[in-house]
């Protein structure tokens, strides 16, 4: 039995904006509070995460990530409410996306 595998990215001119990885990345900010432990938890460097978020950040009208001044509680990083919205609208294409692949799947008949 064969299987219709692929990816999906959403690009600009300047190169990728959003794809699973990057919206795993924020999913991860998201759920721990840090771009640290957000990389970490991904086998990424820090610097490598932080690439991926400054370019789409350039990318995005608005910030998507912003960080939270250290203090008494400690600092740290959280989604904006554009990075919701932009992580909300890619799992929204993503599953489109799943449900095709699935359906050309089952098409398929060699």
């Amino acid at each position: 039995m064969y299987t219709v595998k692929g990816s999906i990215w959403i690009v600009s001119k300047s190169g990728t904006f959003i794809g699973y990885g990057r919206a795993i990345l924020l999913e991860r900010i998201k759920e721990y509070g840090s771009i640290s432990e957000a990389a970490k938890s991904m086998k990424m460097s820090y610097k490598h995460a932080w690439e991926m978020i400054d370019s789409m950040n350039k990318q995005s009208k608005t910030p998507l990530i912003e960080r939270i001044a250290g203090g008494k509680g400690g600092g740290g990083t959280k989604l904006t409410p554009e990075g919701d919205k932009v992580l909300k609208k890619f799992w929204e294409l993503y599953k489109g996306f799943e449900k095709f692949n699935a359906s050309a799947s089952s098409k398929l008949k060699f």
